[in-house]
C-alpha cells in the first residue's frame, strides 16, 4: 500500500504521544518494583547490569526497570527508562524518579546521542568498614 491519501505505508512508525500515568498508579507500581528489587538484589562483584525481572511497561509504551545492586560497602539503586520512539522526557520520568528514589533525586548517567534510554542511579554508602551485604 502506498503512503499518502490512499493509506498508510507498510512499516511506517506511528507516533504515540506520551500519556502521563496517574500519580497513584505510578506510586503503586513503583512501590512494587522497589520491593521486588530490594527482595532480590543483584550481588556484586558481577558486571553491573539492570535486572530485567523488575520492570513495567506503561500503556503508552514507557518501559521502567528498577534494580538494587549490593556490594560489600554500597547499595546501588538504578532505574532505566526506555521508549521505542525516542528518549523519555523529564515530565515522564519525574514522577517515577520521585516514587522510586524519593529525596534526594538520583544522578542521571550520560547516554549515547540519540539513545532511547535514560538511566538514573544513586549510591548509598555504608559506614567505612561496615559491610552492607
Amino acid at each position: 500500500m502506498a503512503g499518502g491519501p490512499a493509506g498508510p505505508r507498510q512499516g511506517a512508525k506511528r507516533y504515540h504521544p506520551p500519556v502521563a500515568a496517574p500519580s497513584n498508579e505510578v506510586t503503586t507500581i513503583a512501590a512494587r518494583l522497589r520491593e521486588a528489587a530490594e527482595a532480590h538484589p543483584l550481588r556484586l562483584p558481577v558486571n553491573r547490569r539492570i535486572d530485567d525481572r523488575h520492570r513495567h511497561r506503561t500503556r503508552d509504551g514507557l518501559l521502567v526497570q528498577f534494580t538494587v545492586q549490593v556490594s560489600s560497602h554500597s547499595l546501588i539503586h538504578e532505574a532505566l527508562f526506555e521508549r521505542a520512539d525516542g528518549a523519555p522526557t523529564d515530565a515522564e520520568v519525574g514522577p517515577w524518579l520521585e516514587a522510586l528514589f524519593g529525596v534526594p533525586p538520583p544522578d542521571e548517567e550520560p547516554g549515547l546521542p540519540g539513545a532511547h534510554v535514560r538511566r538514573f542511579e544513586r549510591f548509598d554508602q555504608g559506614p567505612i568498614g561496615a559491610p552492607l551485604a
